[in-house]
């Protein structure tokens, strides 16, 4: 009997470790449980409103303790949702039905997740992929979705390809930046300049041109709008990129990786500032995806430092996150897993400390390990 092919494995795993139920246990997952519970403000108030069923007085240290906790978790609730609302702005209203997603790199990886999660769910999908029609199985195509062969590196073909997409589905209103170069693996000295700026091209200059192409489409009024519906109102969308942690780690052996990016966060922050000053923030939402590794093709060889702190992804892990933010019209920075969230706290550290945590990490020799030789398919 064959065994089932196993889809988006970051690396071979035995029997053995299969069997450990201990092996899913991470951070996040203990992170979960206790956001859902003890540290959640609904679950402490069930706290207060029992302890008041038992008649308890209210000066009783118990109450009172019950009580503090309550508003602590309640005023760190509000907190957040202000502050988010102050720096990102109401959610722009989404309906499937209205919108066109354009996913590039959508052949495979998290991109071809998306997708078909869209695609699924009755919403306008355009694929954009280098790979030729004629190499895209069935089983990688992504139910619904239209695929249209695009090399997002070329400014050219992306103009071409937005314009057939804006004839057969419609106006882009969806745009998210799947594309991935493929990891070289290699020291920067040995690195040829051919492959890092294939990697610039892929990852940051592909955003680039599918930015400067979509966005003015977005802010466009619908050229048929409803009688009772303002014309300004309907113009909008939303731009997902996806980032990575190691731009602001920098591992060994990814310079192009890392600098792309890096490179990919800062044009992403430039672009919501003067979407903010411009005063388009309304209609217009960005996305920031950084994650750390996900299970695709990109980094199947490459083992994850510690399994624990910082556990591979699936694809439909972060697909899902992905997409309820872009459903909700929301703004802002999705980071997976909890790691992720802290990292940009690493560059206050000394770097002494920070030395020692790549070290106790070995952050550094994860790519070197994987053995990479003249590097991997990209997503």
């Amino acid at each position: 009997m064959t065994n089932p092919p196993r889809a988006f494995n970051s690396y071979p795993s035995s029997p053995t470790t299969q069997q450990r139920w201990y092996k899913a246990l991470t951070i996040d997952v203990l992170l979960a449980v206790l956001n859902r519970t003890i540290l959640h403000p609904w679950v402490a108030w069930i706290l207060v409103l029992s302890l008041r069923a038992q008649v308890t007085p209210y000066t009783d240290l118990s109450f009172v303790i019950a009580t503090g906790y309550a508003v602590f978790l309640t005023l760190i609730a509000v907190g957040r949702s202000i502050n988010h609302r102050v720096a990102y702005g109401l959610p722009r209203p989404v309906d499937l039905t209205e919108e066109v997603v354009i996913v590039t790199g959508g052949a495979s990886g998290l991109g071809q997740v998306i997708a078909r999660m869209y695609a699924m769910r009755g919403a306008s999908v355009a694929v954009l992929d280098i790979k030729p029609r004629e190499e895209i199985s069935d089983d990688e195509m992504s139910g619904g979705a239209e695929y249209y062969c695009c090399d997002v590196g070329d400014r050219a073909m992306v103009e071409a390809t937005v314009d057939q997409i804006e004839k057969e589905l419609g106006t882009p209103t969806i745009l998210i930046n799947c594309a991935a170069a493929s990891i070289n693996g290699l020291p920067l000295l040995s690195l040829p300049a051919s492959s890092f700026q294939k990697t610039l091209s892929t990852n940051l200059f592909s955003v680039l041109n599918t930015t400067q192409v979509c966005l003015p489409r977005m802010l466009s009024p619908s050229s048929s709008p409803s009688d009772n519906e303002d014309t300004e109102a309907r113009g909008g969308g939303t731009i997902v990129n996806i980032s990575s942690v190691t731009g602001a780690l920098c591992p060994a052996g990814l310079s192009d990786y890392s600098a792309s990016k890096s490179a990919l966060t800062a044009l992403h922050h430039t672009l919501e500032a003067e979407i903010r000053a411009s005063g388009t923030n309304g209609r217009i939402k960005m996305l920031l995806v950084e994650t750390g590794q996900i299970a695709t093709p990109l980094f199947r060889a490459v083992r994850t430092p510690n399994a624990f702190f910082a556990p591979v992804l699936e694809p439909v892990q972060v697909a899902r996150a992905i997409v309820d933010a872009v459903d909700a019209g929301e703004g802002g920075t999705v980071r997976l897993p909890f790691f992720a969230s802290l990292v940009h706290w690493y560059a206050v550290l000394p770097a002494g400390v920070q030395r020692v945590a790549r070290w106790l990490s070995g952050i550094d020799g994860a790519v070197a390990e994987a053995g990479f030789e003249g590097g991997l398919r990209g997503v």
